[in-house]
């Protein structure tokens, strides 16, 4: 989204105590602290990464004196709620604001319009998951069991350049 030229970036999280969702808040500020985009605290939310979740926190979001251009969902479930406080509020998808979920759930490039998602490597966690925990079941003692593997966004209708 940054890339695409938006500033206000909206973040929907998951619950605030959940690792996963307080990595991917770390994610978001990481990028807007390299792009020289400062962190707005108003545009941080947390939700339940269900429908419900997404709808309240872009209902919040866009209900601000500056909106975001761009709201990223922690979930592609969540997503879903992002577009219906947006159609709610009159706005469009992609014109007005941006939506990136994350997931890639099959039903994601379903919506309208196809929502851009970000893909996690499942299969890949899956099979590292395996291989520690077999390891550590064979007395191997490990230097760490934090393992990191690179996600993949897929590009789809949901985002383009900001209009505001």
């Amino acid at each position: 989204m940054i890339s695409l030229g938006h500033r206000r970036i909206g973040v929907i999280g998951g619950p605030e105590q959940m690792l996963c969702t307080r990595a991917r808040i770390a994610s978001y500020k990481a990028a807007l602290e390299s792009a020289g985009l400062p962190i707005d605290r108003e545009l941080v939310q947390y939700g339940n990464f269900r429908h419900d979740g997404g709808l309240r926190g872009a209902q919040w979001l866009l209900s601000r004196a500056n909106p975001p251009t761009a709201i990223f969902a922690g979930s592609d479930q969540q997503a879903t709620g992002v577009y219906e406080a947006i159609r709610q509020a009159g706005l469009s998808i992609p014109g007005d604001v941006s939506v990136v979920g994350f997931d890639a759930l099959q039903f994601a490039a379903w919506t309208a319009p196809p929502l851009t998602t970000v893909r996690q490597p499942l299969h890949e966690m899956g099979v590292a998951a395996t291989r520690t925990l077999l390891r550590i079941i064979g007395g191997e003692r490990l230097e760490s069991t934090r393992i990191e593997l690179a996600t993949h966004l897929i590009n789809r209708e949901s985002t383009a350049p900001p209009v505001r």
